[in-house]
């Protein structure tokens, strides 16, 4: 017993560790994250990308499968090159080809979706999002809280609530919104492993 006990630690180690290749079954997840990353905040990293000197804002980082509990599906293995119409047609909202194809090879390849389907999800769930006025071009840095954040995400858009909304900063600094819904894409509560690390205190970077 204590062998299989010894055997059994190990296979979890490899299998649960961080850097074990994430893989699975496409289609088999529970429900979808939307993600929106703020331009600004992501340009200070990567001031090279190709959305940096459009002056963006909320750009659609990934429609990403989602499980419950545990490790999410990722990267199942279709790295089709998305054509030429479809990158243009998702330029306006993923701002850039190079994101447009790590999106597919990363999420959409687990969604059991074709990529014409799983993009026009990606659009339905964006349009299904109001941005708050606030956080419409803002010419100066916004001084905010986590709380007024969801408040207005959550006024702005009455079939949600601030559950099915999480935050992600770097430091202080807004970088992420991710917005869960379930499978036929109606807003729902996210799960408690979708990455909601801000603190109270939020700050939001011009995009001018």
């Amino acid at each position: 017993m204590r062998t299989l006990g010894f055997a059994a630690a190990a296979l979890c180690a490899l299998l649960c560790s961080p850097g074990a290749p994430a893989g699975g079954t496409p289609g088999q997840f529970d429900y979808w994250v939307l993600t929106l990353s703020w331009s600004p905040e992501y340009c200070t990293a990567d001031i090279g990308d190709e959305q940096c000197p459009k002056h963006l804002d909320f750009v659609v980082q990934g429609l990403q499968p989602q499980n419950e509990l545990g490790r999410s599906p990722s990267s199942c293995g279709d790295r089709t090159r998305v054509p030429k119409d479809l990158l243009v047609r998702m330029l306006p909202m993923m701002a850039s080809e190079k994101l447009i194809q790590h999106e597919w090879n990363t999420h959409g390849s687990c969604s059991g979706l074709d990529q014409q389907n799983y993009f026009e999800l990606v659009e339905r769930a964006r349009r299904k999002l109001e941005i708050p006025g606030a956080y419409d071009a803002p010419e100066q840095r916004i001084e905010t809280s986590r709380d007024a954040v969801l408040q207005a995400f959550k006024s702005t858009n009455p079939d949600f609530t601030g559950e099915d909304f999480a935050l992600d900063c770097r430091g202080h600094w807004l970088d992420e919104i991710h917005v869960c819904f379930d499978r036929d894409l109606d807003p729902r509560a996210c799960a408690s492993n979708v990455e909601n690390d801000c603190g109270n205190k939020v700050m939001v970077r011009s995009n001018r």
